[in-house]
């Protein structure tokens, strides 16, 4: 080979290199470690992007427009937002697949994090099976009953194409006039720690040695949420989202417990509550966010708001925005849902950085929690939805399961008069039963809140399911007369 022909030749291979270089992207590179793959990202990320990661939009708005436009980091359903009525889950499949493509399409190609609440199965989706809600969980004192129930509902929301759910409240209600006390297993802060199996069944299980750090198995598992940090079930006289009058002791024994179990698990994110304590409002409160639950904690995921949970850092909510998301982000909350006003939290947010009101240190943290989660739990790798699991939506194994978990949560205070002549069993051969009550044939009523909708609907056309009326009637003797009574004499 002559000079002329080596040199173009060692020119060709050098320029080959190069574009093999170009395209190696460290953060792309599965091999990497973990810390090396999200410093990699971060030091490419201009701080439009890095704001866009801390947003999470409602899935109204989210367009791939928008995704790509404002570089979104997580779109999320509020309570009964849906694609359609009645979608299946090929439709849910469909939805979350689009705005994926959207954040795809950005320069960086981060994928975003859509999130639901599935607090008692994935309550939010047609046919879902639907799991009692927590306090009858919690009675059942069954923790290995509740992580199955966790394996089940990861497996339902993945067959929607959806990795992240906002369960479990691990609220530690104190006061049953609290209207979200179904959400809390127990009054017993014991209780509630015991039931943080449920973070073990949608995550999977910590690898030995990785306890303390943020852990998704795989693309049959979810990415979870222990809410609402802290005190949501101890406000005054139950009153929601009101202020939670205690000093730090009882804070710590009676409402804290159950986090350090979470955090133990592996769980992903936590979520502060619209609550105050003792005056502050935990949306604003640096010392809980920041300093006990970051650095005491050490807890390494990210920390997301509630629904427009700055907003209401103020009285009226949205009354002063700007100081909203100052105190919100500076009190350490990572990811925001602006479900919304999302571009007006993106102006606020890049003007406060732009002039050193909240430091870019504050903004690197979030980004950083809210790329290891996304990291780890293997988003980059798998960003998109499972066509092949849309069959574990309702079906029947998870049914079974959900029966066996009622029979497991009924408290039987007692039976007939007497111990030696009980009431129960009915024998399937009786004359005649009286089935009374408005809730024995209202499957709606039956499920309760956060079912098909966020505060649960009534009738028995929204999902699947059987009344307990019909249940009844097709257990008894064909020669057994059942009598239904919405308010018998």
């Amino acid at each position: 080979m002559g000079s002329l022909h080596k040199t173009t030749f060692v020119l060709l291979m050098f320029c080959l290199a190069a574009l093999g270089s170009a395209d190696y992207l460290k953060y792309k590179d599965p091999k990497q470690p973990l810390g090396v793959r999200i410093k990699d990202l971060l030091g490419r990320m201009t701080l439009a992007e890095k704001i866009g990661q801390m947003t999470q939009i409602e899935r109204e708005n989210a367009t791939a427009e928008a995704m790509s436009k404002y570089f979104i980091g997580s779109v999320l359903s509020g309570g009964g937002s849906v694609p359609s009525p009645q979608a299946s889950a090929a439709a849910w499949q469909s939805m979350v697949n689009e705005m994926q493509k959207g954040a795809l399409s950005t320069r960086l190609g981060i994928p975003m994090i859509y999130g639901i609440d599935a607090v008692h199965g994935h309550n939010n989706v047609y046919k879902a099976t639907i799991f009692p809600h927590n306090v009858g969980l919690g009675a059942t004192r069954d923790p290995m009953l509740i992580k199955r129930i966790g394996e089940a509902t990861a497996l339902e929301v993945r067959a929607t194409g959806i990795p992240y759910a906002f369960a479990p409240c691990i609220a530690v209600c104190r006061d049953p006039r609290w209207g979200r006390c179904y959400e809390s297993y127990s009054e017993d802060p014991k209780v509630v720690q015991s039931m943080t199996t449920l973070i073990s069944g949608l995550q999977g299980d910590v690898p030995a040695g990785s306890e303390g750090r943020p852990y998704v198995g795989g693309s049959k598992k979810v990415a979870a949420c222990a809410k609402h940090y802290v005190g949501d079930g101890g406000t005054f006289m139950g009153i929601n989202e009101n202020n939670t009058v205690i000093d730090a002791h009882g804070l710590m024994t009676i409402h804290m417990p159950a986090y350090y179990n979470s955090i133990i698990r592996g769980v992903s994110t936590v979520m502060t509550s619209y609550s105050s304590w003792n005056g502050k409002k935990m949306h604003a409160n640096h010392f809980l966010v920041t300093d006990f639950l970051k650095n005491k904690l050490k807890f390494r995921g990210f920390v997301i708001s509630d629904w427009q949970g700055i907003d209401r850092i103020t009285s009226p909510p949205g009354v002063n925005y700007s100081y909203s998301v100052e105190a919100g982000v500076g009190a350490g909350i990572d990811m925001i849902m602006v479900p919304y006003a999302y571009t007006e939290f993106i102006d606020d947010l890049t003007y406060q950085v732009k002039n050193n009101i909240i430091p870019m240190s504050r903004i690197d943290d979030a980004v950083y929690r809210i790329l290891r989660v996304k990291f780890t739990m293997g988003l980059f790798e798998s960003p998109y939805a499972d066509p092949s699991l849309v069959g574990e939506l309702g079906k029947q194994e998870h049914r079974d399961l959900a029966r066996e978990a009622v029979r497991k949560s009924l408290v039987l205070l007692k039976n007939g008069k007497s111990a030696s002549s009980p009431l129960l069993p009915l024998p399937k051969k009786a004359g005649k039963i009286l089935v009374a009550g408005s809730h024995a044939d209202d499957l709606g009523l039956q499920c309760g809140g956060w079912t098909i909708t966020w505060q649960g609907q009534t009738g028995n056309d929204k999902t699947a399911g059987t009344t307990i009326l019909s249940a009844i009637k097709s257990t008894v003797d064909p020669s057994t007369e059942v009598v239904f009574s919405e308010n018998p004499d």
